[in-house]
């Protein structure tokens, strides 16, 4: 991994749905992510046979061309790998020891995490990360879409690229 041109990750653990993919992809590709790494069963632009998946490739709109990604069944693994070569670790999830989006401070190499729809990061990843962000919810609902928090997230990151 060449750190003086890629400087920002994202790892996509256990996303269910192909269309979010897509759409994260588009979102990754408009502010500059350098790779997206698909971990546990997170659907790839591709399956093992060199098949396009059709959900992917329909709301990534040929962003799944232009973003470098690799598939990894194991995150521990990657983290572990990532971390070694100096990239700053950071998950997207609502947690006690959160910082705000509103006032984190990205630091580069970075990758950022994003998980399951439903179940989010496990504790067991968010142990292991540097660093845990959230976004603040004012509303009745919880949590956002995995693809609208990728977009906030990214986009206050890149903010630091410019």
């Amino acid at each position: 991994m060449n750190l003086n041109s890629a400087q920002f990750f994202l790892i996509l653990h256990n996303i269910r749905s192909a269309q979010n993919v897509g759409a994260i992809f588009r979102t990754a590709d408009a502010v500059g992510v350098e790779k997206i790494y698909l971990t546990g069963y997170t659907p790839a632009p591709l399956d093992r046979f060199g098949r396009t998946d059709s959900k992917i490739a329909k709301t990534a709109l040929g962003a799944e061309k232009s973003v470098s990604w690799e598939s990894c069944k194991s995150v521990g693994s990657l983290i572990k790998r990532l971390k070694k070569s100096g990239v700053h670790i950071v998950a997207g999830e609502q947690s006690p020891n959160a910082v705000s989006c509103t006032i984190w401070k990205p630091k580069f190499p970075l990758a950022i995490i994003l998980g399951n729809e439903v179940l989010g990061v496990s504790s067991a990843i968010l142990r292991v990360c540097d660093e845990v962000v959230e976004i603040p919810m004012r509303g009745a609902k919880e949590s956002l879409n995995v693809s609208v928090a990728a977009g906030i997230l990214l986009f206050k990151a890149s903010e630091s690229l410019t």
